[in-house]
C-alpha cells in the first residue's frame, strides 16, 4: 500500500489559516472583538480557552502577519510550537508571547486578560488579595501579575506636555500622628514629619496627560525637579505651581504663575492647581483604601497604574482594555527582579 508524503509545513500553514478564519468569524459575530465587554463575566466568557486568547493576542500584536520579536523581520514559518523567523540572519523560534509581559508564563492567558481588565477598569485599583479571590489563584501569583501589568502601563514614549501645565508634589507614607510615640520622637530628632515618606512629583497638562516620578529624597529640591520639568514640559507652556520656593527659578525659563496656598489663595481665575490635586486625591484614596501600604521600591509602578487610568479617563473600560494590549511588547519583569 502506497502512502502519500506529508508536508508538515503545509499542514501547519493550513492550521494557521483556519485559526485566522475562526478569529475573523468570532470577530464578526462579537461586533469588532471586545467592544461589548461590560463586566468581568463577559471577558471570561469571551476568552474561554487558550486558543481564543492566543488568536486575540496574535491579532493585536501582528494583525495578519507574524513579526519576529528578536530581529523585527515581518514573516515567519509556522512550527509545531509556534513560529520561526524567515530572516536568514536570525532563524530564531518564537511564540505569540515572546517579547511580551506574558513570556514564559505558567498562568493561563485567560487569567492574564482578566487581570488586565480588572486593573484598568477599577478606578482606584484592585488589591492582590481581592484579585486572588476573584480568579481563584494564590495571593503571590496575583501580586506578581499585577506588578507586571503595572510595569506594562508605564508611558515609555511620552510626548512633551504643552499648554497649561500644573506641577505639584506629594509625599507617600504613614501619617506622623498615627505613629507610636517612640517613632515620632525619632522623627523629630532626625528629620521631621517627612523623614519616612517618599516624594512623588507630578506634571499635568490640562485636558491632557499626567506624568509622575518617584524621588527617593525625603524632601524635594529644585535640583531634583528641574531636569524632570525640562524633559517633559515644552518651553512654550504656562506652568502653574503652589508657592513652594523650589519653583521660584522657573520664571527664568518658562511662563510661571504661582497660587499662594499659604495665604489661602486656591484659585485666581484660571490660575490654580486644583486639577493635579484632584489626581493626587484619587491616588491617595487608592493607596489608603485599596492597597493600605506601598513600599518605596514599588511605588513608581503604582504611579504608572494610576497615571494610565487617569490618562484614559475619557474612554470606556473596554477601550482601555484594548489599548493596554498595545503596550505588552518589549516588557519583561521576572519575579527575581521584582523581589531583588
Amino acid at each position: 500500500m502506497a502512502y502519500k508524503k506529508i508536508n508538515i509545513q503545509t499542514i501547519f500553514n493550513k492550521i494557521w489559516k483556519i485559526l485566522g478564519q475562526m478569529f475573523i468569524f468570532v470577530q464578526q459575530n462579537d461586533k469588532d472583538m471586545t467592544t461589548n465587554f461590560k463586566s468581568l463575566l463577559q471577558v471570561l466568557d469571551y476568552f474561554k480557552d487558550e486558543a481564543t486568547c492566543t488568536a486575540y493576542l496574535a491579532k493585536s500584536r501582528w494583525n495578519d502577519t507574524p513579526s519576529c520579536p528578536h530581529c523585527g523581520n515581518v514573516g515567519a514559518y509556522v512550527t509545531n510550537r509556534g513560529f520561526k523567523c524567515k530572516a536568514k540572519e536570525c532563524h530564531k523560534k518564537f511564540t505569540v508571547t515572546t517579547g511580551t509581559i506574558f513570556e514564559n508564563t505558567k498562568v493561563p492567558l485567560r487569567l492574564w486578560f482578566a487581570t488586565i481588565y480588572l486593573a484598568t477598569a477599577h478606578k482606584k485599583g484592585i488589591s492582590s488579595l481581592q484579585l486572588s479571590r476573584d480568579l481563584n489563584i494564590t495571593q503571590k501569583t496575583a501580586w506578581f501579575l499585577l506588578h507586571r501589568v503595572r510595569e506594562m502601563l508605564a508611558n515609555n514614549a511620552p510626548e512633551m506636555l504643552d499648554g497649561t501645565v500644573e506641577i505639584d508634589e506629594t509625599y507617600v507614607g504613614g501619617a506622623t500622628k498615627n505613629k507610636s510615640n517612640k517613632k515620632r520622637a525619632a522623627l523629630r530628632e532626625t528629620g521631621g514629619q517627612y523623614f519616612s515618606k517618599t516624594s512623588v512629583v507630578a506634571m499635568l497638562q490640562r485636558d491632557g496627560e499626567v506624568r509622575t516620578t518617584v524621588l527617593k529624597a525625603n524632601s524635594v529640591k529644585f535640583s531634583d525637579v528641574l531636569p524632570l520639568i525640562q524633559a517633559n514640559v515644552s518651553e512654550t507652556s504656562l506652568i502653574i505651581t503652589d508657592s513652594s520656593t523650589m519653583y521660584g527659578i522657573l520664571k527664568l525659563s518658562y511662563r510661571h504663575e504661582v497660587v499662594n496656598h499659604v495665604n489661602k489663595e486656591y484659585a485666581r481665575g484660571a490660575m490654580h492647581t486644583n486639577t493635579i490635586e484632584g489626581f493626587f486625591s484619587q491616588f491617595k484614596r487608592g493607596i489608603i483604601g485599596i492597597y493600605h501600604y506601598v513600599s518605596p521600591k514599588h511605588l513608581q509602578r503604582y504611579c504608572n497604574e494610576f497615571g494610565y487610568r487617569y490618562n484614559t479617563r475619557k474612554t470606556t473600560d473596554v477601550v482601555r482594555f484594548e489599548d493596554a494590549f498595545k503596550q505588552v511588547n518589549n516588557i519583561r519583569l521576572t519575579y527575581a527582579n521584582l523581589i531583588a
